[in-house]
């Protein structure tokens, strides 16, 4: 699974409010290289990195560049945080900051830069941005039209998650509107099935799998300008373009006739945890659909199913309006400095390469939106499909809207406000208290 599964489950409110800053470059595409306020620290052989990813992905991570470490006589010593959001803050104000951060928060790394803790991006940094990464992605690494770090893993959000066989033996297409996917859903529970299962449990971070059903019906009902004006607050919740988006989510997670399948009622959402219960579901065929990220392949073949297009499970993107619409959400991380000795420039080039992308994706289990990956590296054919969505140039991308708010929103009223919403709250009561998160400014 990618490391967006592990920010979503550890991310403590940051301590910083990122409200105004939303990432405030977004609009530049950020390719020129910037000198930095200065040269802070030393050539040492060594380089110090800091991030959320943990367990085994940190063991591939560390993989992926140990070839790369011996040819080029630097140690590249990681370290893992489940408290990097709050951490990384402290560190920086206290001088002790590493010499690279991964983070999954474009909108933490922003406001450090704005604070002028990270450097500006080195020239090579700058260049294989431009040679390998699109705007939209430049753009999240980018403040004030300066940018500041590179992209490193990537997901797509929005697959819906179902079984080949099931659908061939009950004569059920898979759905290329939105329209299409609620006729699918209504003629699958007048078979005496109910079509849906979703689990929102995820610890402190509960709610955070609601968030990505908004942000998918944002961006395919209201398109880019909406979705980019609602991650500032130029839009608030309250406005009918959001409310309109829960409420196209609630004609599936609040009918009791369409979840949850194989697990429960509508309130159960709440307490089935997202990974390995919704998985086994949908595996063992008492679950027709789910929506979840690309990383969700994971939890699918850990749970015994073959995903593959013939296989016990395969996925398709969430629908938008009209057929053939090609905007997705997303996550992944933005590698910044915090010093730009010789050493520290060599493996934040490195970082950004699609050498290193080629390196890491073949390890298994995640992908990048890089240019220069082969998606035939990729572990698994879903995720090779995602690379794909990724990398033409036809896909309108957006970054996962609550990753980009203030964490007092996107980490915050948003999560609770998506449990209160499962519990049986009104829409726009919902919607008024994700809304009263947002810092004043």
């Amino acid at each position: 699974m990618s490391n967006i599964l592990h920010r979503r489950i550890t991310a403590p409110i940051a301590i910083f409010a990122i409200a105004g800053l939303a990432i405030a470059g977004c609009s530049g595409t950020g390719n020129e290289a910037a000198e930095g306020p200065g040269d802070f620290g030393t050539a040492d052989g060594v380089v110090t990195v800091y991030g959320t990813i943990a367990d085994t992905e940190a063991e591939l991570l560390e993989q992926s560049w140990a070839d790369w470490e011996t040819e080029n006589d630097i140690d590249i010593q990681y370290e893992s945080s489940k408290e990097f959001e709050a951490q990384i803050g402290v560190r920086a104000q206290g001088g002790d900051a590493p010499d690279l951060a991964i983070f999954p928060q474009p909108g933490l790394m922003g406001d450090l830069a704005d604070r002028g803790y990270i450097q500006p991006a080195p020239e090579g940094v700058a260049a294989n941005v431009s040679e390998g990464w699109s705007d939209d992605w430049a753009g999240y690494a980018t403040v004030n039209d300066t940018l500041y770090g590179a992209p490193l893993m990537a997901s797509v959000k929005g697959f819906i998650w179902y079984s080949p066989k099931t659908f061939a033996e009950n004569g059920w297409e898979v759905p290329t509107t939105w329209d299409e996917l609620m006729t699918l859903s209504q003629t699958i529970a007048d078979s005496g099935t109910k079509p849906w299962c979703a689990g929102f449990g995820s610890d402190a971070a509960t709610g955070w799998p609601g968030t990505d059903w908004v942000e998918d019906l944002v961006l395919r009902q209201a398109g880019t300008e909406v979705y980019d004006k609602w991650v500032t607050n130029e839009i608030p919740f309250t406005d009918p373009a959001i409310k309109s988006a829960f409420d196209s989510v609630g004609s599936i997670l609040l009918n009791p006739d369409y979840v949850n399948a194989g697990i429960g009622d509508v309130q159960s959402i709440n307490s089935t945890p997202f990974g390995a219960d919704v998985a086994q579901a949908v595996v063992d065929g008492t679950c027709p659909m789910t929506h979840q990220a690309s990383f969700y392949d994971g939890f699918l073949t850990d749970a015994g199913g073959k995903v593959a297009e013939d296989g016990d499970v395969w996925a398709f993107i969430t629908p938008a309006e009209e057929a053939g619409a090609s905007a997705v959400t997303g996550g992944g991380e933005i590698v910044a400095a915090f010093s730009n000795d010789e050493d520290t420039i060599k493996v934040q080039e490195y970082l950004s390469s699609g050498d290193w992308a080629n390196s890491r994706v073949k390890l298994g289990g995640v992908i990048s939106a890089n240019k220069g990956l082969d998606p035939a590296n990729a572990s698994s054919a879903i995720l090779s499909q995602a690379i794909t969505i990724l990398q033409d140039e036809n896909t309108t991308f957006r970054f996962d809207a609550s990753d980009l708010m203030p964490g007092a929103v996107g980490s915050g009223t948003f999560w609770t406000g998506m449990v209160d919403w499962i519990n049986g709250a009104s829409t726009d009561d919902v919607l008024a208290s994700i809304e009263a998160g947002w810092p004043s400014e």
